[in-house]
């Protein structure tokens, strides 16, 4: 079982679309599954994920697309080389393209190697490499 504090669990129009995005094109592994439930729990490098087939279980209100509107992941990866271009070999849009971006953490800056997609839901889906701390940044965008 895992150890993760907290794990989003994405409710998905499809689960084998939603699957085959987050295993295949994203490159997440399937750590289990329960198939009547079109359930699977999924890892990347640490970076846990449930997504589970929409039912009347969950349902708070009347559900409208995109999904998770208001909200986004972001995703710490140790290359985004690699995602990219099986994002690509799909024909899968990026919703922002790659930036560098320095975000004000007190006296210094975060820096990320960052790109925003969405699943076939519509989920918001951030996802960067740690490019480090800097006390002044000088080039990217920098946020704060």
């Amino acid at each position: 079982m895992s150890s993760a504090k907290l794990v989003p669990e994405l409710l998905v129009s499809n689960h084998a679309a939603s699957r085959d995005f987050y295993v295949r094109i994203i490159g997440f592994d399937v750590c289990f599954e329960r198939p009547a439930e079109k359930f699977s729990y999924l890892d990347l490098g640490g970076a846990e994920l449930m997504i589970e087939e929409e039912t009347d279980f969950w349902a708070t209100a009347p559900r409208e697309r995109p999904y998770g509107r208001g909200m986004s992941l972001q995703i710490e990866v140790d290359a985004l080389a690699p995602i990219l271009a099986r994002l690509a070999a799909a024909g899968i849009a990026l919703f922002r393209p790659v930036e560098e971006a320095w975000y004000r953490a007190g006296k210094d800056y975060n820096g990320n190697r960052q790109f925003l997609v969405q699943d076939p839901d519509g989920y918001l889906l951030r996802f960067f490499e740690d490019l480090g701390t800097n006390p002044a940044p000088t080039s990217g965008r920098i946020v704060g």
